[in-house]
């Protein structure tokens, strides 16, 4: 009996001492052989040139999953058009969660559609996980948990403008047209902080427009007759193109500054017209593939065959591929350091432990950092100019922390 209590006693032991990480955790949406992601993007409607932002996304996770997929699973991800709609994006995402049952949302495209979901994620205690939207409210990580932005934050972005106006033009006439939601609301809180107090008459003229409107002619013919010599453009890609002709056919030359989300060569100054959009301002933090400095760029080049291998239909120099490329590449850190740990709990956790990962296709100097209460991950840019081919950056790479 002595003798058979042995065996019993050791294997016990063994399996008592297995370590814990080798237990694998799952919540819906994950499991040995796949990770169910859900996203919405607006691939129709007003914004539909961000469209591109989720073909790239899911271009690349095909990649991931002819190579392997992550830490041997599949993602299945799982992506529907809310075009833009905040109504619909809500419909999407209880659609994603409750019946799709995804482990998580990732990338949902908008300021107002973000906003829709906000306080559901939250509720529900799923990640809504960098966001494609620079709003601030997505850093907030004492009261929204469940909530994270990636891109540098439209406030942030806002003050760098009035910053650099204030160094080359201190007594600028300044008017500003913004999509009258959170999203150009943001970016004029910004700005306006960025000016203070003392040169908040700098402003001498201020549009808004709704999403639903046709053009911005109006606004633009309006914004005009102000006798402003510095313009801010803070609209979304269709009516960044239509305020860039606009302000080029009836002879207005301002110093134009255009906000980072509308910069694309691609998808807003090609249909703008190149030559129409020369001198135009915006901030940068990933790399052009325009750019001769990239020529031979490994990570350019890297992405220039991604591009033509899986999303040979995309617009390589469209920038919204490469945000869409680089954002796919950190979520794929993220879920790495989840491990066999998928759960809601940990992805979020994860998300929030990122030190410093170095991506080939962000400027150098900028990197993507997070902390238990740092849901910011990129935290800096540089200015750049269009001079009617590409975008030629200029000054030192500014960061938001200093």
């Amino acid at each position: 009996m002595k003798h058979r209590l042995i065996p019993m006693a050791a294997v016990l032991a063994a399996a008592l001492s297995l370590p814990a990480a080798a237990q694998k955790k799952y919540d819906p949406g994950a499991s040995d052989s796949e990770i169910k992601v859900g996203n919405t993007n607006p691939y129709s409607g007003p914004a539909s040139a961000y469209g591109t932002i989720g073909k790239s996304i899911a271009a690349y996770f095909r990649m991931v999953n002819e190579q392997g997929g992550i830490n041997g699973r599949k993602i299945n991800f799982v992506s529907y058009d809310d075009s833009y709609s905040p109504p619909k994006t809500v419909e999407m995402a209880r659609k994603l969660v409750e019946q799709d049952q995804v482990l998580f949302l990732f990338q949902t495209l908008g300021t107002p559609s973000n906003t829709a979901i906000h306080k559901y994620m939250n509720m529900k205690k799923v990640p809504q996980l960098h966001v494609a939207t620079g709003a601030t409210k997505w850093n907030d990580a004492k009261n929204f948990k469940w909530t994270m932005g990636w891109q540098p934050n439209y406030q942030d972005e806002g003050k760098i403008y009035a910053r650099h106006i204030l160094e080359t033009k201190p007594d600028a006439k300044i008017a500003i047209l913004y999509q009258n939601d959170d999203y150009g609301k943001d970016y004029l809180k910004g700005f306006k902080d960025g000016l203070g107090a003392k040169n908040a008459k700098m402003i001498v003229a201020e549009a808004s427009y709704e999403v639903a409107e046709p053009t911005v002619d109006s606004q633009i013919v309006q914004l005009k007759a102000s006798g402003a010599d510095v313009f801010f453009n803070v609209a979304t890609p269709k009516f960044a193109a239509q305020a860039i002709r606009k302000i080029y056919d009836l002879g207005w030359k301002p110093v134009h500054y255009v906000n980072n989300v509308s910069a694309s060569i691609g998808s807003v100054l090609t249909p703008a017209g190149l030559d129409k959009s020369v001198g135009v301002i915006t901030t940068a933090y990933l790399k052009d593939v325009l750019d001769p400095e990239w020529a031979n760029d490994a990570g350019v080049t890297k992405f220039k065959e991604f591009m033509k291998k899986y999303y040979p239909d995309g617009n390589v120099v469209d920038s919204s591929n490469i945000y869409g490329y680089t954002v796919a590449r950190t979520v794929e850190q993220v879920l790495r350091q989840c491990g066999d740990n998928l759960t809601r709990e940990n992805v979020m956790k994860q998300a929030a432990a990122v030190k410093g990962l170095q991506l080939d296709t962000l400027i150098p100097g900028i990197e993507i950092r997070t902390g238990p209460q740092d849901y910011a991950p990129i935290q800096a840019v540089q200015l750049q100019r269009f001079n009617g081919q590409r975008y030629e950056r200029f000054g030192k790479v500014i960061s938001s922390e200093h």
